[in-house]
């Protein structure tokens, strides 16, 4: 019985997924998951109590994933600055994705404050991804560095999520340019 319940909810976080990707914010309603499932409505109920309740468990099912791929992308760098760009590259990437940014708008609206406090945390560990790197360019505060380039990469994620008058990889190519010059070095 647990086994076909934990099948259940593995398909409707599928279902989510694709209808999200599909469909953006709007798609993702019970009856849309009950029909990709061949589940009835009451029984998306019993998995989840809210829409909020399934993106905050896709989230926690994908933010490793992508986590992940930060990490595999900074390790295939060679040099310290290499491994910001890559940091900084990924995440442009994976926000620019549909899945990612159906889940980021729902986040805003529907989540409550412990599953945001949840969100930001992991999104925080992120952070310490890049710290290594910035002590081996020299800074004696990598910590701190490390948010203020996060500030960068948060920046460019709204340029890219509002749809700017920039094309993308503007946006991308001068978020990479202006936290590079400065991270090359402390003054």
């Amino acid at each position: 019985m647990a086994a076909h319940r934990e099948m259940q909810r593995t398909a409707l976080l599928a279902a989510a997924r694709a209808l999200l990707t599909e469909g953006g914010v709007d798609a993702l309603t019970f009856p849309a998951l009950a029909g990709r499932t061949g589940l009835a409505r009451s029984s998306v109920y019993e998995y989840f109590r809210s829409r909020a309740a399934v993106v905050e468990e896709l989230f926690a099912a994908d933010f490793p994933v992508w986590a992940a791929r930060i990490e595999t992308a900074m390790a295939a760098a060679d040099t310290p600055s290499g491994q910001v760009e890559a940091y900084i590259r990924t995440q442009l990437a994976l926000v620019r994705d549909p899945q990612h940014r159906a889940v980021a708008a729902i986040s805003a609206a529907e989540l409550d404050d412990a599953a945001r406090d949840r969100i930001r945390a992991s999104h925080g560990r992120l952070v310490g991804l890049v710290v290594s790197a910035l002590q081996e360019l020299g800074h004696t505060q990598p910590g701190l560095a490390a948010a203020l380039l996060q500030g960068v990469v948060e920046t460019a994620v709204r340029r890219l999520e509002l749809g700017a008058a920039e094309d993308p990889e503007v946006i991308v190519s001068t978020a990479v340019a202006f936290a590079l010059r400065g991270v090359a070095r402390e003054e």
